[in-house]
């Protein structure tokens, strides 16, 4: 390092000078000079630890998102992005070169060369460019689905109700015209009388979630129910030649919706969670996850909800996954959760009003003390493309805040054309499994069968109920061929002392038995797949 380096400088840079594999960032920023003999790195082993990337509105959030995705690729780690604003899909293309991104390759000491990333762009239920992701209503499960209904507690407990109903009577939820035709049915007079055991439905409650389903269904939003479903292992792609897939999530044609993307993007996380092996602290993660507009996931959230977030955000780091947050201020994301995310990239954040001088204040205090800055003033001075930085070492601590001139992107820092997307997405591997949606025979055509039954034919009756003896809430059972074969980790109390009993796991296990849909509900009420 050069002998006119300033020496806060050089302390700082001692502090990213890490010996493993790293993503290199940028430049230590020290009163408007950036030094690019002092890097600022964050070790890849790390990245499981979260993180949180902040900022007002034209900062450079979304460019800083291409910077990481784009090296994450390089290094053979798979991808998540959610494009909100539809300007991400450029990281499937190699960069433009121009003066300024010469300028700012100089100023960092950055060896600039353009280079695109294997990409897959996808849409929520073909809302839009991308192959369609979808999931059923049963393995959405009730409490993300009430997240999306805006449901209160009681609409919520009710809504529970009617899947642990539907899994228990081998009634599947593919659909919203599913969901809907189970509720209807129960609060018929027959309805009502097989809930007799387990409770019931009030009419208000069952025209609220109704209504709620129809507005849902107007929207467009019914056709990111049903199937075929999205098998969430395919974000786990790496493509020829060992680069990890970036997955591009495609959400301008829905960002009016932003309750129902914000809650998809959880089950993404939710499914992962409860399908992946622990493997512990590895070299480089599995997958790294970017949640954008992270807000819209915690506002109005309830309390359940909330725990069972911080719960998986705590217990996936174990199975190789990292997750970064993406909003506006670190008062965005509950302190349970703030305090899982170990590195931070803040952009800058204006101090126009008196709310956001408290919430600049609380961001200060949320990082480390730092001789080398005053970081009140740091935060609302800097520019686009610059940010302030602390990410955990390679020894889990974390390195000095240093403000810091970003690197450029090597992809495009754009939308690709509409055309070369389109291109994309009809040459992928994965049209012909996800494009086309299916009906099967669901709860919707066997409650019309039942209906259609001649009265002098009988019923059968309704499988036992074994969660009247406390057992967990109910799922739906997928496939054999894609089964992980064990309970996953998370399970606890009483959902874990059940699942250490060898009958039950022998029910669990067993691809045909209701009790083994009773009880592989997994936090959020999503169900568990067979991989």
């Amino acid at each position: 390092m050069s002998a006119l380096v300033p020496s806060a400088v050089r302390e700082i840079a001692d502090g990213y000078a890490f010996t493993g594999p790293a993503l290199d960032l940028g430049a230590v920023l020290l009163d408007g000079t950036a030094y690019a003999d002092a890097p600022v790195r964050v070790p890849l082993a790390v990245l499981n630890r979260h993180g949180l990337v902040a900022g007002a509105t034209g900062t450079g959030k979304t460019k800083t998102l291409q910077l990481i995705a784009e090296q994450l690729s390089a290094q053979g780690v798979p991808v998540f992005l959610a494009d909100v604003k539809g300007d991400v899909s450029g990281v499937a293309a190699p960069g433009e070169p121009g003066e300024r991104t010469a300028a700012r390759a100089a100023e960092v000491g950055q060896d600039w060369r353009p280079q695109g990333c294997p990409a897959e762009f996808y849409a929520l239920g073909g809302l839009g460019s991308g192959i369609p992701l979808r999931a059923t209503v049963t393995s959405f499960g009730p409490l993300l689905l009430s997240k999306v209904l805006d449901l209160n507690e009681t609409q919520e407990s009710s809504l529970g109700l009617v899947f642990h109903y539907a899994d228990r009577n081998g009634l599947e939820l593919y659909d919203l015209k599913d969901l809907t035709a189970v509720i209807t049915f129960l609060t018929s007079p027959e309805g009502k009388e097989e809930l007799k055991g387990i409770g019931g439905i009030s009419a208000a409650t069952a025209g609220v979630i109704l209504r709620s389903l129809t507005l849902l269904e107007n929207e467009g939003a019914g056709a990111f129910f049903g199937e075929p479903e999205f098998d969430t292992a395919e974000l786990l792609r790496t493509a020829d030649g060992g680069a990890g897939v970036v997955s591009v999530l495609e959400l301008p044609a829905v960002q009016d919706r932003p309750r129902l993307f914000s809650t998809f993007l959880m089950w993404l996380l939710a499914d992962l969670y409860q399908e992946l092996p622990e493997v512990g602290d590895l070299d480089r993660p599995k997958l790294v996850f970017f949640f954008d507009e992270a807000h819209l996931l915690f506002k109005g959230a309830s309390k359940a909800f909330l725990e069972a977030i911080t719960q998986t955000v705590r217990l996936i780091r174990s199975k190789g996954v990292g997750i970064f947050f993406v909003t506006q201020t670190p008062k965005d994301v509950p302190a349970d959760v703030l305090a899982q995310l170990g590195n931070r990239v803040q952009h800058a954040l204006r101090a126009f009003t008196p709310d956001d001088a408290k919430a600049l204040k609380a961001t200060v205090s949320t990082f480390p003390k730092s001789p080398a800055y005053d970081l009140g003033e740091v935060l609302t001075s800097l520019g686009t493309g610059e940010a302030v930085i602390t990410v955990l070492s390679e020894k889990g601590a974390p390195t000095p805040v240093a403000a810091t001139r970003l690197r450029a992107p090597q992809s495009l820092m754009g939308p690709i054309a509409p055309a070369a997307l389109q291109a994309a997405v009809d040459g992928s591997a994965l049209a012909g499994k996800y494009r086309d949606a299916i009906d099967r025979e669901s709860a919707y055509e066997k409650l019309a069968a039942r209906a259609a039954r001649p009265e002098a034919e009988p019923v059968p009756d309704p499988v036992p109920d074994p969660a009247s003896a406390g057992g967990a809430e109910p799922a739906r059972e997928r496939s054999p061929e894609r089964s992980s074969g064990r309970a996953q980790e998370g399970g606890g109390g009483l959902l874990g002392s059940l699942m250490s009993n060898p009958a039950l796991k022998s029910f669990a296990r067993s691809a045909g038995t209701q009790l083994g849909r009773e009880i592989s509900r997994s936090l959020f009420g999503t169900s568990r797949r067979r991989r």
